[in-house]
């Protein structure tokens, strides 16, 4: 890497709040369907986090959070069966104020100022954002896209009159092999614009094409853009797995993540719904202004 930061900012924006079942969250012995259908809990409401790194090659969002057309529109969500699913998964509130464009304003960017829109995977609290995304191109894996395409998408997570907009510029991306031994154990994976970076690495299980990001800056905390492997840093950190997707994928995946600490010390792990992602990721940048500043 070279020793020039071509990072300049990392924030995080949220795109309301949404509540899940505690067993989503995990860890739990339960199948999936017996406590969706059983369970009479909701966790707090936890954020829906999108992420904004400005990299001198344009602005780069890690997941673009929940269109606020999913609690205004009644046609949002499929009907029947499918329809019943969703609303046993999720509970959602996004305000007028708490859209991607606001956020971004927030920021100080438009939505034209984003140059590429990473998604860690294609289920609809990550995907909200496109409408607004013309201009950018839009990374997803291979992997994801090809599941997309699959039978019966609605069923599956993947609400595909959501996705498949016209106009969009899909980058579909198939993982590489990566020389750089201080990302082991992850061998394959993708380098956003070349410089080590922004480093795209495989984690499915939440769905067959999961990814996530990692960011690394010189003399900086490394960072880990998750998606939804985990719902909490600290469960995945003790190896617990969610209550949502494929558990040896999963479980693969969360080993190699916690693996990767010991070749990054100080690896921040920063997920989509984790309520303590924000201050995780509010302290690193502390951190760094006070090292900063005390040279």
């Amino acid at each position: 890497m070279p020793s020039a930061d071509p990072i300049s900012r990392v924030a995080v924006i949220s795109t309301g709040s949404v509540a899940i079942r505690p067993e989503h969250v995990g860890p739990t012995r339960k199948n999936l369907y017996v406590w969706l259908f059983t369970s009479r809990r909701w966790t707090a409401p936890r954020p829906i986090n999108a992420y904004v790194i400005e990299h001198r090659e344009g602005v780069v969002l890690f997941d673009t959070g929940q269109d606020r057309a999913s609690v205004t529109d009644a046609d949002y969500f499929p009907s029947g069966l499918n329809g019943l699913i969703y609303s046993r998964l999720a509970k959602f509130e996004i305000g007028p104020a708490q859209t991607l464009t606001a956020g971004l304003t927030g920021l100080g960017y438009r939505t034209d100022d984003v140059r590429t829109a990473v998604i860690s995977h294609l289920h609809q609290d990550h995907i909200g954002g496109l409408p607004v995304l013309g201009g950018a191109d839009v990374v997803i894996s291979r992997d994801e896209w090809q599941a997309l395409s699959g039978p019966m998408p609605e069923a599956r997570g993947f609400l595909r009159s959501h996705i498949d907009l016209p106009g969009l510029r899909w980058n579909r991306i198939t993982h590489e092999p990566l020389a750089d031994p201080a990302l082991m154990p992850f061998t394959d994976g993708h380098d956003l614009y070349g410089d080590g970076s922004l480093v795209l690495l495989p984690t499915p299980g939440h769905t067959p094409g999961s990814l996530s990001l990692l960011v690394r800056r010189p003399g900086r905390a490394p960072l880990l853009l998750v998606g939804d492997l985990t719902y909490d840093a600290e469960l995945l950190s003790a190896g617990k797995l969610p209550g949502v997707g494929d558990k040896r994928q999963m479980s693969e995946a969360v080993h190699k993540v916690n693996a990767l600490r010991a070749r990054l010390p100080g690896l921040v792990v920063l997920a989509a719904h984790d309520p303590g992602a924000a201050p995780s990721l509010a302290a690193a940048l502390a951190e760094e202004r006070n090292a900063h500043d005390a040279h």
